[in-house]
């Protein structure tokens, strides 16, 4: 099989998240490389973004759940792998996954799927819906915690035949580089949020819902001040509620209990991230659920900032305890609190060279361009078969 091969990526929503972003990095990647590349989407913020030269959208309502729906997805997908002469099909979200499988079977064309979380599972039911993720000829799991949980859990779905196998997520290194950094667009965004630069500066990404843990968060801040006696840092909690108004209105509750709405920013989004972890002094991931790989951890090593996350799921494999950032209990905030107040106590020269260390990680082991060769090589095997 020749390498200029084509290939449909199949996701609900082209948005900022980690499965949208390597969606889109791997689409682009395959364009240079003189393959055929779509993306089928029902919309999202990423697609202007999108090089239509290189890359085909296509809109399909693949984001809904319903029976209906994924039927007349699976139909839409069939006409289009045929038009588009499609050697592989590319899904990475169940509900979509359900109808390439299926377009798949009639068609006769390759199926992957990319596993990017744990998929909370209640019932038999709900599990058998997740397990079309692994039905497919090549399943690629975004970490080894990925990669173990889906042994664990999904075993009996499993058919030796297909290929289940582990190509670490990576993010754009030249995107998230402090050295790219503009000091005119830094100077805005401090002035946007209110920053002063004689606070210690502590970040908190990350979409505002209950297993990201900013109530654990905020009462770490708390003990920072009334156990530590040290108030002189600022915290900004970046990210949008998604609708979830009862959430944010008991972050502020807490907030307002503890008298430290001076301490705290929200601020909904950032544009550009990099700028929002420039600002930063240090980073935290607070997610008292495990992250199925980890992005804000590497992101913040990939712009020398050192970061303090949870011992949980890939949080474990990205971050070098110790060398480029703490992990610590995630049901702890008295632990987080301390870790907190340790790194204010350091010395600016020491918290520089664990965020050298960080980047020096996150070269070796997190690059896009690895993730994308990965598994363009892969979709090489699966065609020579």
């Amino acid at each position: 099989m020749a390498s200029n091969f084509k290939v449909m990526q199949v996701i609900p929503k082209l948005g900022y998240g980690g499965a949208e972003t390597g969606c889109y990095d791997l689409a682009h990647f395959l364009a240079e490389k003189d393959c055929k590349s779509i993306i089928v989407t029902s919309g999202g913020p990423l697609i202007k973004y999108v090089r239509r030269k290189k890359v085909k959208i296509i809109k399909l309502p693949v984001h809904l759940k319903n029976p209906f729906a994924l039927v007349f997805n699976a139909l839409a997908l069939i006409l289009l792998q045929i038009i588009y002469r499609i050697d592989i099909v590319h899904a990475r979200s169940r509900a979509p996954a359900w109808s390439c499988y299926w377009s798949t079977f009639f068609t006769r064309r390759k199926f992957v799927t990319t596993f990017h979380g744990t998929y909370n599972f209640k019932n038999r039911f709900k599990k058998f819906y997740n397990s079309v993720m692994v039905k497919s000829k090549l399943t690629i799991a975004g970490s080894n915690f990925i990669f173990n949980h889906i042994n664990e859990n999904y075993k009996n779905y499993l058919n030796p035949k297909n290929k289940l196998l582990v190509i670490f997520r990576g993010i754009n290194l030249h995107y998230y580089d402090p050295k790219n950094i503009s000091d005119i667009k830094l100077l805005r965004l401090k002035k946007d949020w209110s920053i002063e630069d004689d606070k210690f500066k502590i970040l908190l990404p990350g979409r505002l819902t209950n297993w990201k843990g900013q109530l654990n968060f905020i009462e770490a801040l708390n003990i920072l001040i009334e156990d530590y006696k040290n108030d002189k840092f600022q915290a900004i909690i970046l990210g949008s509620d998604q609708g979830r108004n009862v959430y944010k209105k008991k972050l502020q509750s807490l907030i307002d209990r503890y008298n430290i709405n001076k301490k705290i920013i929200f601020a909904e989004h950032c544009k550009e991230m990099p700028l929002a972890y420039a600002l930063a002094d240090i980073v935290v991931s607070s997610s008292i659920e495990p992250e199925a790989f980890g992005r804000v951890a590497v992101e913040a090593q990939a712009m020398q900032k050192p970061i303090i996350a949870t011992k949980l799921g890939g949080s474990m494999e990205t971050v070098l305890n110790n060398k480029t950032g703490i992990l610590y209990k995630f049901d702890d905030p008295r632990e987080l609190a301390k870790n907190i107040n340790s790194f204010m106590e350091t010395d600016k020269l020491a918290l520089n060279i664990m965020g050298v260390e960080g980047r020096k990680n996150i070269v070796k082991k997190f690059d896009v361009e690895k993730m994308c060769q990965s598994t363009f090589n892969e979709y090489k095997k699966l065609l020579n078969k």
